[in-house]
């Protein structure tokens, strides 16, 4: 019987050793299987958003962005005064559609950046004619500021200066005749030429607003029914 139970206590001691090493390493391999599987997949989503992000970001539409003006300001608060910078950006696609903001900021390219975002959501479209001239003269006015736009021949190019031609520029104008009478105040030069971009009507507007078509708008000026269509076909918004 002694022999017998000294034959079978090393056996038997071998059997929960065994089996605790053989636990072990299945915990230890589910354990290491499992960080395994979450990093990857954590990797894995990250890099897809940032994948998707920049698809995103190349995909959309390349934008011109011009800076008119910058100004430092200042605000008086108990401690004394605190400086800060503003800046005026024009920003279009050069195809019809342009927009303009400002905003303040302690530095400058956090200026930048923010009235860039600010003119992205106010851009207007303007009707242009054969895509590189508008399609007759017009007046802006705000404040003191007034301006004067004529549409020109091809050749022409842009005869405008300062915060005019950023905006025509912009815009994707190519024949132009620009005056500013007034103030020089960047600002308002940039509002009064809006309000006379946004007065623009092309003969396409116009002749949906009346129940017509355009050859019929076109052919009053002593011009024949086919130069009319030709003309209309042309005509491009």
């Amino acid at each position: 019987m002694a022999d017998e139970n000294i034959n079978e206590a090393p056996i038997a001691a071998e059997h929960p050793q065994g089996g605790d090493a053989q636990d072990t390493r299945e915990g230890r391999g589910r354990g290491r299987g499992r960080g395994e599987r979450g990093e990857r997949g954590g990797r894995g989503r990250r890099d897809d958003r940032r994948g998707r992000g920049n698809n995103e970001e190349e995909q959309g539409e390349e934008l011109i962005e011009k800076l008119v003006h910058i100004n430092r300001v200042s605000k008086t608060v108990k401690g004394g005064k605190r400086f800060g910078f503003a800046a005026l950006v024009v920003v279009g696609d050069g195809k019809g559609r342009v927009g303009f903001g400002h905003a303040k900021a302690r530095e400058v390219p956090e200026a930048i950046t923010k009235a860039t975002a600010s003119a992205k959501k106010k851009m207007v479209r303007v009707a242009l004619k054969e895509g590189r001239t508008l399609h007759h003269d017009g007046k802006g006015h705000f404040g003191a500021g007034k301006v004067n736009v004529r549409s020109a021949p091809a050749g022409t190019g842009i005869i405008a200066g300062g915060p005019m031609r950023a905006v025509f520029e912009s815009l994707g104008v190519h024949d132009v005749v620009t005056k500013s009478v007034g103030t020089s105040n960047p600002y308002n030069m940039i509002r009064a030429t809006f309000d006379a971009l946004v007065n623009q009507t092309s003969p396409k507007s116009v002749a949906q607003r009346r129940g017509k078509k355009v050859a019929d708008l076109l052919g009053r000026g002593g011009a024949s029914e086919a130069e009319a269509e030709a003309a209309a076909e042309a005509i491009a918004e």
